[in-house]
């Protein structure tokens, strides 16, 4: 391999000394560290039968996988999450209750988070003698691409997806709602949103998946790259696509060799949001629209700890009756910034006071009295630390040519599952191009490299692109004509 033309590693000089008294980490150092990194340059030839290791299973990384698998490429995705994780887990209600129907068991109830692929296209499985199910990231989902929408098209017809038929809308403090028109079809999952991220697969031995996996480290060596997981290695690939973004990602390629991909990860920006999850035993009062009805899913206005609420009962499972409420709210992107917590441990207090925060921000949406909501008997809060871009370069994808290396995720053009799915695929055919023209005239397929980021406008939980006329539509990917 060749790290700057070079056919084989420099000696790694002595670190040195620190005087005593000296913080042992800085950040900006960090940051010029590794934007001053050596670029990696590969000359070997590429080969006939490349392989493709894919950092992340989120929709990104699952479509750049399917994409390459298309066109006769070996994908690995290597994704950090336990299939089907069951963990026992208490109730934030510390005590149980009487309602209406009857007094609450006393034991925790069993979670199946469905921690799979898929990332933020999660759904929550609880069991506590009735199935709670909640989407607690993608609520759902439009389609304004041709691409996208025949993907859509085949969850549709295998009975996996469907549309989104209940009313949805903007919900002001009093329990002021007004329906939002959608000039496109709104689609969910119809099991949740995580059975979707399986189906990107297809059924053959070009995709491998390795779970649970978190790659610590990248090296370039003898013409492939090498991957570690906390030093053991996780075998050797010709070409290396980043699917996820935030702190993991910047710490992955701050001592790649790969400068100009770093330099535009560490550009992105990213927002903080809270997540509510609440099982209620009584329908919440919800305002009526002689028109439309009850919504099933509101954007909510001018309540700092309040963006979304949506009623997954109504949502999954409309002609159910007689099941508990299980809604998803949201914080604003504001209120996430001001109460961020490292998310792997979420203090107590921390999550108590979100709690309260975000059910007191239901209340004042829904124009009740202070204390008057009646009392969730299932309640869970999650931080989404990197949960949306603020900000994006409005290109496709990324590929750095000289070092086999690629960017791909909703960031690059947007923030939706479109976006993220587009951004896979694009990457996928993109590498997938380089290999057939034998990476021969490299420079012709850089791309993203250089590109200004501008700053991502929609809602707190993301774009829909078609639902709201004056919401920005995804952005038409330009890529380097195929070979």
């Amino acid at each position: 391999v060749a790290a700057s033309g070079a056919g084989g590693a420099r000696p790694p000089k002595a670190p040195p000394r620190r005087p005593r008294g000296k913080p042992r980490f800085s950040r900006q150092s960090a940051i010029k560290k590794s934007f001053q990194q050596e670029q990696v340059v590969f000359s070997t030839p590429v080969p006939a039968d490349p392989t493709v290791a894919i950092i992340g299973g989120g929709a990104s990384g699952l479509a750049c996988a399917s994409a390459l698998a298309a066109r006769g490429v070996r994908a690995v995705v290597f994704d950090t999450v336990r299939p089907f994780t069951l963990t026992l887990t208490h109730s934030l209600a510390p005590r149980p209750y009487t309602s209406a129907r009857g007094s609450l068991p006393l034991s925790p109830p069993l979670v199946q988070g469905m921690h799979g692929l898929g990332g933020r296209m999660a759904t929550r499985m609880v069991d506590d003698g009735r199935r709670l199910v909640f989407d607690h990231a993608a609520q759902f989902f439009t389609a304004s691409d041709q691409r996208f929408q025949k993907l859509v098209d085949e969850w549709v017809d295998k009975g996996l997806a469907r549309e989104w038929r209940g009313s949805i809308g903007e919900l002001e403090a009093g329990g002021h709602f007004t329906a939002i028109p959608s000039s496109t079809p709104r689609y969910i999952g119809v099991r949740g949103m995580r059975p979707l991220a399986d189906a990107m697969l297809p059924e053959n031995d070009l995709i491998k998946v390795v779970r649970p996996s978190w790659i610590s480290k990248l090296e370039p060596f003898n013409g492939l790259w090498r991957l570690f997981e906390s030093e053991k290695p996780q075998g050797q690939y010709d070409a290396v696509v980043i699917a996820h973004n935030g702190k993991c990602a910047n710490r992955l390629l701050s001592t790649s060799g790969l400068p100009q991909l770093t330099r535009q990860m560490k550009r992105l920006e990213l927002s903080s949001i809270w997540a509510l999850l609440a099982a209620f035993d009584d329908p919440l009062p919800i305002p009526q629209d002689n028109t439309y009805g009850t919504f099933e899913g509101a954007f909510v206005r001018d309540i700092d700890s309040l963006s979304w609420m949506a009623n997954n009962t109504q949502k999954l499972f409309p002609l159910e009756t007689n099941r508990p409420e299980c809604w998803t709210f949201f914080s604003t992107a504001s209120y996430g910034k001001k109460n961020k917590v490292p998310q792997e441990n979420i203090p107590n207090a921390t999550a108590e006071k979100v709690k309260r925060d975000m059910l007191g921000g239901v209340e004042l949406a829904l124009g009740l009295s202070t204390g008057s909501l009646q009392r969730p008997f299932y309640t869970r809060v999650q931080l989404w630390g990197a949960a949306l871009p603020m900000n994006t370069p409005g290109v496709p994808c990324i590929f750095d040519p000289q070092g086999r290396a690629g960017i791909c995720g909703d960031w690059l053009t947007g923030s939706s599952i479109e976006a993220a799915v587009l951004s896979g695929m694009s990457l996928g055919d993109h590498v997938a191009d380089y290999f057939a023209s034998g990476g021969e005239r490299p420079e012709e397929f850089a791309i993203g490299l250089d590109d200004s980021l501008n700053l991502v406008e929609g809602h707190d939980i993301g774009q829909f692109p078609g639902l709201d006329p004056q919401k920005p539509q995804v952005a038409e990917p330009q890529l380097a004509p195929s070979i």
